[in-house]
């Protein structure tokens, strides 16, 4: 009997945590544009493609340094 009430328990608290998380994600949102600036660091980024806008050329330099 109390090996069911706490596989109950638990798989209550794993619903019901979900479900929060689920809730509190879909409300922030990320907003559109979020992947391109230049804070995003890597995602998508390629040594062949211009910069994003808002880039100095300072930090841009500093990129193109890290790999070589």
């Amino acid at each position: 009997m109390k090996n069911q009430l706490w596989v109950l328990i638990v798989v209550v608290s794993c619903l019901l945590s979900a479900l929060i998380g689920y809730s509190i994600s879909s409300s922030t949102g990320v907003e559109p544009g979020f992947f391109e600036t230049p804070d995003a660091g890597g995602y998508g980024a390629s040594t062949e493609s211009a910069a994003p806008e808002g880039i100095s050329s300072e930090v841009q330099d500093y990129y193109n340094n890290l790999t070589e």
